[in-house]
């Protein structure tokens, strides 16, 4: 047996990205390996920072994981091993998202945790690179385990259900056909080449996007842009959205996923909509050709006419039924074979077994 503890302030508090990572591999963990015990930590802030990971070690944990890119600044000199899970660096490789008081806090604070654990977990090849890259943490230090997707949605839902789930929330105000973007409405996320790219599209031929996200400035770029150029009428925007059942349902009855983003650590969005076998259009940089694999339609998001890209995949994919089934398909087929959770709890697992008998 194991005693493991875990730093959960965003298992706690953060409903979102680092919240359900944190949830979804204790969870999983606690499922698949039940003789185990897991504790959760959370601290004050000073506690956090300080006397977390010594209470951890008093309690007798063999080894303490920082699931959000940190460690505690004070680690005990005794025997229990530190893990910690990189998601990003995007303070670093994405600075214009970022003050740049935050920017200086990041790097010493997350910095020093790559530098200081015993092992870390990169959620994506590409983040594997980035630590290698910025922080010089080495190889062999660092082991992939991909970000566990949500359980719900590896499991098939209903074209009723999903109708049904969306006409409750919706009403008449969303048409039956629509392509769909869940993400945070932001600079790094790049949305506005998609609705650039329905703005150069055929009025006849034009899909309608709904937007399932929040930001502030550049958000209000976007709504600019979209008053601009007459495309209120192809678009909506919906930010209460709270159920993750109806946000399957979207992923499931969109035509088309579309995700341009410049940057992520992982890109959860490709695969949660991949599983619904929803065809995704998604981007050739960082870790997104991982999680969407070779049969997405990839774009590059630094490219001049990365918008006309998207409409012409927008065209193909939504004027070819047979093409678009089949690309869903297939990334349906990818992510279940790449990213199964047994496989990448059991992965996380082993991981923590090697690292405690060195």
């Amino acid at each position: 047996m194991m005693k493991i503890g875990y730093d959960a302030k965003r298992y706690y508090h953060n409903n979102t990205g680092l919240g359900n990572y944190s949830r979804t591999l204790v969870k999983n963990l606690q499922e698949m390996f039940p003789e185990n015990e897991y504790r959760l930590y959370d601290e004050k802030a000073f506690q956090r920072t300080f006397s977390m990971a010594k209470k951890a070690e008093r309690e007798g944990c063999q080894l303490f994981h920082g699931l959000s890119n940190e460690l505690p600044m004070v680690l005990p000199k005794g025997s229990m091993k530190t893990v910690v899970t990189m998601h990003d660096i995007a303070w670093i490789t994405f600075p214009d998202m970022y003050h740049w008081h935050d920017r200086i806090i990041y790097d010493i604070k997350y910095g020093r945790s790559c530098r200081t654990a015993d092992h870390v977990i990169a959620i994506s090849q590409s983040t594997k690179r980035d630590v290698m890259k910025y922080y010089g943490v080495p190889e062999e230090k660092i082991s992939v385990v991909y970000q566990p997707v949500q359980d719900f949605y590896y499991t098939p839902m209903s074209a009723g259900k999903a109708e049904g789930l969306i006409s409750s929330h919706f009403g008449n105000t969303l048409p039956k056909e629509f392509i769909l973007y869940v993400g945070s409405i932001n600079s790094r996320k790049n949305l506005l080449v998609v609705v650039r790219a329905l703005q150069v599209m055929p009025p006849e031929r034009r899909p309608f996007l709904l937007i399932i996200g929040n930001g502030r400035e550049y958000r209000r770029e976007v709504e600019s842009y979209i008053m601009r150029h007459a495309l209120d009428r192809h678009t909506l925007i919906e930010t209460n959205i709270h159920n993750n059942q109806l946000l399957q349902a979207l992923y499931k009855m969109a035509k088309v996923f579309v995700y341009p983003s410049f940057y992520e650590g992982f890109g959860l969005p490709v695969v949660e909509a991949a599983l619904q076998q929803t065809a995704v259009i998604t981007t050739t940089v960082s870790s997104l050709p991982e999680a969407a694999g070779r049969d997405a339609c990839l774009i590059d998001p630094h490219s001049d006419d990365a918008h006309l890209q998207i409409s012409h995949f927008l065209d193909r994919l939504l004027s070819d039924d047979d093409y678009r089934t089949m690309v869903g398909k297939r990334m349906e087929e990818y992510s279940r074979r790449s990213f199964a959770p047994d496989a990448l709890t059991r992965q996380m697992m082993d991981t923590y077994l090697t690292i405690c008998q060195k």
